[in-house]
């Protein structure tokens, strides 16, 4: 069997790295099944859906490798809702109802008072032609229910379960109980459709084989595996993982920004030190950085994921940034380094990369070689640097260089270890850590190294 399967956001905000975990599920198990992916914009929100948050959301899947097969919009697709609506209520599987909010509050808190569950007692069944006219001419709309296979008729009580079960691709054997929870409403009052009929209508148009996400969907699932059903379609293989959140253990939020692909991206960290943390957070394999989306792809093993929520830590993900950084060849950054304006060549990058933790953070060392440094010269090291000038070496310079003039400083002046090299380092670049001076003093070169000393 081809696989196909989809990722679903709402453009209505920017999306975070809890977002980013299901894509990257279901975008590696695709890949490596051979299969498909749709990026389906869940936009029937028309009020709240903004095209910049689709723009945005597809500008930060394509920075972290995730390319669609397929893109679709909901908002596009209203005509095939409305049949399947249709479909329903011809087959008395969808039926208005007309309480308010205030209503149903008080409902659910009689039925906790008598020790029932607040599960609606599908009053809406119940009602006469006569009070149906009552309550259009009070100016009321009716929202639709979906009648779920599980009470005898007219019984919201029922003691009888009308369990549901499925091969969770991840969490393995799972059942709902039908009869434990509410008819479902599909369709607001002021006709708008709620996420569950547009995305179960497109699941079968599309052919998505596999609905891959977060484990919050678990009792959801049951449902709508009735409503496939009820719509004569073939109900796809469903996989519920652990949820991501903050290192504190919080829920990530869309309108907090907590943790937004695009604030990870601006850090400067490496799409794939992303990648890897979001997939690997939570698993039996180790958070390692894997350099590409097919090694990604290798790694996951559905069997491995916890069933606890995983915590992500963004410190992580410069740790796994700086890895990958220190592994990219000059061939792997040129392009990058060219657009921040630093046109240091592959002697440059060797002599840095160690000490870039991004490889934005190349720029300021390029700064320091071809610009002006603030030399720290301490009053006790005056005479040493002076010392140190006069020995300085005449050009050409060579990665050897370093080493021949701190050996002729040595004899001369008595001096070794870090009382040697430190006011060397920090008179040349004003710093006292930086790149191995046996690569950057060539660079530097003699005019400016002299400037410094001087």
């Amino acid at each position: 069997m081809s696989v196909t399967v989809r990722f679903a956001p709402s453009p209505t905000g920017h999306i975070h790295i809890g977002n980013v975990r299901p894509a990257l599920f279901n975008y590696l198990f695709a890949k490596k099944q051979g299969g498909n992916f749709v990026l389906r914009y869940d936009d029937t929100d028309v009020q709240r859906s903004k095209e910049e948050y689709a723009v945005g959301i597809a500008e930060d899947l394509k920075w972290l490798g995730i390319n669609p097969d397929r893109v679709e919009k909901q908002s596009e697709r209203f005509a095939l809702y409305d049949a399947a609506a249709a479909k329903l209520k011809d087959a008395g599987l969808l039926y208005p109802c007309y309480e308010t909010p205030e209503e149903l509050e008080r409902r659910r808190n009689r039925a906790r008072a008598l020790g029932r569950p607040p599960v609606y007692d599908r009053a809406g069944l119940k009602l006469t032609d006569e009070q149906i006219a009552a309550f259009e001419a009070e100016g009321r709309k009716p929202h639709w229910r979906f009648k779920l296979p599980n009470h005898a008729e007219g019984d919201a009580f029922s003691t009888v379960r009308t369990d549901v079960h499925w091969d969770d691709v991840i969490r393995g054997r799972q059942t709902v109980d039908l009869a434990s929870l509410s008819d479902p409403v599909l369709i607001r009052a002021d006709g708008t459709y709620l996420y569950t009929l547009p995305s179960i209508v497109d699941d079968a148009d599309m052919g998505i084989t596999h609905v891959i996400r977060g484990e919050d969907h678990i009792a959801n699932t049951g449902v709508q595996i009735a409503i496939f059903q009820a719509l004569g379609a073939q109900v796809p293989e469903f996989g519920h993982h652990n949820l991501l959140t903050t290192a504190s253990g919080e829920g990530l939020s869309k309108r907090s920004g907590a943790l937004s692909i695009r604030s990870l991206r601006e850090e400067g960290y490496e799409p794939m030190a992303v990648c890897s943390l979001a997939v690997l957070t939570g698993t039996s394999h180790a958070v390692e950085p894997a350099p590409t989306m097919e090694a990604l792809a290798d790694m996951l093993d559905f069997s491995g994921i916890s069933k606890s929520a995983a915590k992500f830590d963004p410190e992580d993900v410069g740790h796994l940034t700086a890895k990958l950084v220190h592994a990219m060849s000059f061939a792997d950054v040129a392009d990058r380094l060219k657009a921040d304006g630093v046109e240091g060549d592959e002697a440059f990058w060797t002599a840095v990369k160690e000490n870039c933790s991004t490889v934005s953070d190349a720029k300021k060392w390029w700064e320091l070689i071809v610009g002006s440094a603030t030399p720290d010269i301490a009053e006790e090291d005056k005479d040493f640097i002076t010392q140190a000038t006069a020995l300085l070496p005449q050009e050409p310079w060579t990665e050897e260089t370093w080493g021949e003039w701190t050996k002729a400083v040595k004899a001369e002046t008595g001096r070794k270890g870090k009382g040697l090299f430190m006011p060397l380092r920090k008179a040349i670049t004003g710093l006292a850590h930086g790149p191995d001076l046996k690569n950057m003093l060539p660079l530097i070169g003699r005019e400016k190294t002299l400037d410094r000393l001087s």
